[in-house]
């Protein structure tokens, strides 16, 4: 299967991928697209900008172009317009104009797996001025993701707890996935 795993920053995608990769060996896992970017000397702003949120995109659309069967993705495309969504500047951004590629590249995905933000909160963490953001993108992903208000039409499965339950239900999903 092809599975994202998607949320806002600082929820712990990173380490569940880290945990199913541990999990299910035979599958490749494809770093976020800032990762990769900043690999390639990707100059991002300090804040970044529409500009740097529209590059993950693109990077993360052509991600879902490449690779094998078996894929752990950290992030998808609607991480990127969950962002982009949430940005000051989001009226500098074209979502229309987007929509038909992400919609594209969604269909070469399986599941998503949303990693929200929890209550408590379960990632230790200091007050930043990036909270608000936070919870911004947290908000937007959990409206394009569960309530489908784009008909990205695919499958999405939220999940909560510490990592080793989150892994946990994941497998199970893929186990009745299968059957």
């Amino acid at each position: 299967m092809r599975i994202a795993v998607s949320g806002t920053h600082r929820t712990g995608k990173s380490t569940l991928i880290g945990e199913l990769s541990d999990l299910l060996p035979t599958y490749v896992t494809v770093d976020e697209p800032y990762h990769q970017l900043e690999e390639e000397g990707y100059a991002f702003a300090e804040t970044p900008s529409v500009e740097d949120f529209e590059e993950q995109l693109a990077r993360s659309i052509a991600n879902l172009d490449e690779g094998s069967r078996d894929v752990l993705f950290d992030r998808c495309p609607v991480d990127f317009i969950g962002y982009l969504l949430a940005h000051e500047d989001r009226d500098a951004f074209d979502l229309d104009a987007w929509l038909p590629r992400v919609r594209t590249a969604l269909r070469k995905l399986d599941l998503i797996v949303l990693v929200g933000i929890e209550r408590p909160d379960r990632i230790a963490r200091s007050a930043s001025d990036d909270d608000e953001l936070r919870l911004a993108v947290d908000e937007k992903l959990k409206e394009l993701l569960l309530d489908d208000s784009y008909a990205f039409e695919v499958e999405v499965l939220e999940v909560e707890g510490a990592t080793r339950a989150r892994a946990k239900q994941v497998l199970e999903h893929l186990s009745d996935a299968s059957r």
